[in-house]
């Protein structure tokens, strides 16, 4: 098989034509094979003699063709470009001239074996596309969008921003969206590789090709169809599948210095000895530089290579982790810094009250509707926060925003003020000692000049943010930096929580970028960073290795990312780190197994103590266990 079809984008119409293909190809070999087998049984039937030479050749010559033609195409084919060192090349040569010397069953069980490997190779491959074509899937083919006082079915390319959508039970979102609806239950596996059913209510964000588990609801498309998530996807992991890791790069680099190299030595081989060997016989020292032919295709090596990174990229995209390319799986493996933001990252970036402190006697719903007034005039995090608080609010006047310090207006008549230590300060309102020491954020409140309580925020952290850190640590990834925007003081809590012992805050985004470009400074330094912000896309693009966060990181920061975690869990870096040393160590057990098998068949066949029929086991032998290994990618439990 050649090996650019591994790269190839799968198309329905290449689909269809790879399996007609392979169907051919299983005729071809189970005809060469039933020949052979049968020629071989002729042999101590017929009696020697003129007629049963012609007979057997005839007979071996037919089950030739079907199983050497294709590769006498491709030699050809290959010839007319100006490609002479392929494996087609080396097949072709050594079985004819196996033909000529009248080693006939030999030269068609060469040939038969090598496109035996060829379907094996064929089965691996599509086996290896298999996580990564069910994504095409998941592309919606269809959109009921709402038109003229009915909802109509048209394609979801023709859908525009601000449409309104139906998606009924068992049908696939076709588009990013808001929930309309109150709840909606949807299966997101295929995009973010997470089992479990999602949870969501009005105003949270639908992904295209989740699959709406019981009700009919509604959704507000906000993305175009080809900006959609699962669009992308698609896009980043067909992609993927082009970009070569510098192993393969290498391989291939090698592979076309090595086949020269093994033909001249073939040569070498069949006529050098006529000068040195006393009993020197053309037949058997051809024989040999035939074996040597045989033993010398690289096919398995160089397929071998890139069905590991496919199995591996498979294996990724089915735990909802994204490669843009399969080299950056390997900068994965010799990553020794991890640099990391803060909010959307390790913590949930949904922010809920923690305490409320009242100063006076005043109930605590009385309190809270005084600042409900204020907020939700607001669209500020923190106050989507404390609107998720429920209590009476009377409509507030005269409302003013006072930057960078909180807000004022007049409810019930009373003057309220609602934000930062400064706001107060700026009236000459005292605060008590107690608020200085408050590490998450805080907004204080005061009614009519006179201090009434405290509202604290705090962002939640990530399920499984401490085991991640954790975890991370054991991979030997020893150097942990939290870098972020918020406060310095809530950085540092959160850090603690999580025994990271290197973090700032209150950073900008260049700050961010000036401190990784210092850490890479040092040559040593392998840096990954983790974000999901647009401010954070500028780093992104500065590390060795960008992580995005992919269910609610920013577009920006998905695009400048070379690695994308689906479904927002940081756990997901250790499942790719492992997924990526597993696809190197299969990678490197095939290299060391190819070039030493081979290596040993080599010297015994050009000392003349290997047979052709020991060369094509060899080799067939170990395409079969390169890709046997390569396949194990997709059983492995991460």
């Amino acid at each position: 098989m050649s090996t650019e079809k591994i790269s190839e984008h799968t198309e329905n119409d290449g689909h269809n034509h790879d399996h007609e293909e392979g169907n051919n190809s299983y005729t071809a070999a189970i005809i060469s094979l039933v020949l052979l087998l049968t020629g071989l049984a002729l042999e101590f039937i017929i009696k020697p003699s003129f007629f049963h030479g012609w007979v057997l050749i005839t007979w071996y010559v037919c089950a030739y063709i079907p199983v050497a033609l294709p590769v006498i195409k491709e030699t050809i084919e290959s010839l007319r470009k100006g490609e002479v060192f392929t494996e087609f090349f080396l097949m072709s040569i050594a079985t004819i001239g196996a033909m000529a010397i009248g080693q006939y069953p030999e030269g068609v069980a060469v040939m038969l074996f090598y496109a035996i490997g060829e379907l094996f190779q064929n089965a691996a491959v599509n086996r290896a596309k298999k996580n990564i074509t069910a994504l095409l899937d998941v592309r919606p083919k269809t959109a009921n969008v709402y038109k003229n006082g009915s909802y109509e079915t048209v394609d979801p390319e023709s859908v525009n921003i601000g449409d309104k959508i139906q998606v009924k039970v068992g049908e696939k979102v076709p588009l990013d969206g808001e929930l309309i609806s109150d709840s909606a239950s949807l299966n997101s596996a295929a995009i973010t590789g997470e089992s479990k059913p999602q949870s969501l209510m009005a105003g949270e964000k639908v992904m295209a090709g989740s699959i709406n588990l019981e009700s009919v609801i509604e959704v507000k498309v906000e993305k175009l169809f080809n900006d959609s998530s699962v669009a992308k996807i698609l896009n980043l992991v067909q992609n993927a599948t082009a970009k070569k890791a510098k192993t393969e790069l290498l391989i291939r680099r090698l592979a076309k210095i090595y086949t020269p190299i093994v033909v001249y030595l073939a040569i070498a081989i069949c006529f050098v000895p006529y000068f040195f060997v006393d009993n020197y016989q053309f037949y058997d020292w051809l024989y040999r530089a035939l074996i040597f032919l045989v033993i010398s295709c690289p096919c398995a090596l160089v397929i071998s290579i890139p069905l590991g990174y496919f199995g591996g990229l498979g294996a990724a995209s089915k735990n909802g982790i994204l490669f843009k390319g399969a080299t950056f799986m390997d900068t994965l493996t010799q990553v020794n810094t991890l640099v990391m933001d803060k909010t959307g990252t390790v913590t949930k970036g949904t922010f809920k009250i923690k305490d409320i402190s009242i100063a006076n006697e005043m109930q605590e719903a009385e309190f809270m509707g005084y600042l409900l007034s204020l907020e939700k005039t607001s669209t500020h995090p923190i106050a989507k926060a404390i609107m998720q608080y429920e209590a009476p609010a009377p409509e507030a006047s005269d409302v003013s925003e006072i930057a960078g310090k909180g807000l004022k207006g007049v409810v019930d008549g009373k003057s309220v003020l609602a934000g930062n230590k400064k706001l107060l300060d700026q009236f000459k309102i005292n605060t008590p000692p107690e608020i200085e020491s408050i590490v998450d954020s805080i907004v204080i409140v005061a009614i009519d000049d006179e201090y009434a309580g405290y509202v604290t925020i705090s962002d939640e952290l990530k399920e499984d943010a401490h085991s991640t850190i954790s975890d991370i640590k054991k991979l030997g990834i020893k150097e942990i930096v939290m870098l972020s925007g918020d406060k310095d003081s809530i950085t540092q809590k959160i850090a603690q929580e999580l025994s990271i012992d290197d973090a700032k805050g209150g950073l900008l985004p260049e700050d961010k970028l000036n401190y990784v470009e210092e850490l890479k400074q040092d040559p040593s330094k392998i840096i990954a960073f983790m974000g999901d912000g647009i401010n954070d896309a500028p780093v992104l693009a500065a590390s060795h290795l960008g992580v995005a966060m992919g269910a609610n990181g920013s577009d920006v920061a998905i695009e400048t990312a070379d690695m994308i975690i689906q479904t927002d869990q940081p756990s997901k870096f250790i499942i790719g780190y492992k997924i990526s040393q597993s696809t190197q160590r299969v990678i490197w057990q095939n290299i060391s197994l190819a070039f030493g098998v081979k290596i040993l068949v080599l010297i015994l066949g050009a000392l003349g103590m290997a047979t052709l029929w020991q060369a094509v086991f060899a080799d067939v032998g170990v395409a079969l266990l390169a890709i046997t290994n390569a396949v194990r990618l997709q059983k492995m439990k991460w």
